[in-house]
């Protein structure tokens, strides 16, 4: 063993304990005005993020940053209503677009990234998360397979309501999901989203064949 290396070892007791003397309570942090003022001058907007769109949380955020046994059921029930009653459908009741258009919304990650430019759509990688078309090789587990999606469920209006909301605001369905809120967040257009509603509905998408 080397010198430093012994030097090191020596102090690194002493070391560790004046970090926990000097660190505050983990617990404290996000309630601690000088760390929140810390984290805003450290960072600046840039593209399409801003620091105060990272920084402050809305119901649900803060609702599901808590650990999951410690999320009250009548809390969870009355944030998903809220959530609920603020889902926007297609004012003329038109859900499906392109679904040739869905495609490349699906396999666009791009957007609300520091580095993105901030003129340019917004992708909503889905296949980040979901297997769709099923020729598609590379595709995440995270979220279950969407492959057969409309042949499985057809286009009824409830299956369209459904999948819109589920799309709009996952939160509505499912509260603390990690999907995407596209449509509240304003993450996609509306017509983005019926693009993305004609991949897994539209009879004709590689999605459904």
């Amino acid at each position: 063993m080397s010198r430093m290396s012994m030097i090191i070892r020596a102090l690194l007791p002493a070391l560790l304990l004046a970090a926990a003397n000097t660190c505050p309570a983990a617990g404290a942090l996000p309630d601690d005005a000088a760390f929140r003022t810390m984290l805003q001058s450290s960072f600046q907007d840039k593209g399409g993020v801003t620091v105060a769109s990272i920084l402050q949380q809305d119901a649900v955020q803060k609702l599901c940053s808590r650990p999951r046994s410690e999320v009250p059921a009548a809390e969870a029930e009355r944030v998903q209503a809220e959530q609920a009653a603020q889902v926007v459908y297609p004012a003329d009741g038109k859900y499906l677009g392109d679904w040739r258009e869905g495609e490349k919304i699906a396999q666009n990650g791009r957007g609300l990234q520091f580095s993105d430019d901030p003129k340019e759509p917004n992708g909503g990688n889905c296949y980040a998360c979901h297997q769709l078309n099923p020729k598609e090789a590379a595709y995440g587990t995270l979220g279950p397979s969407l492959t057969g999606y409309g042949r499985l469920r057809g286009t009824s209006p409830e299956i369209l309501k459904y999948t819109w909301t589920r799309i709009y605001n996952t939160q509505a369905i499912n509260v603390c999901s990690m999907m995407p809120r596209f449509g509240h967040q304003r993450i996609l257009t509306e017509q983005q989203l019926r693009d993305v509603m004609a991949l897994l509905l539209d009879p004709a998408s590689p999605v459904n064949q």
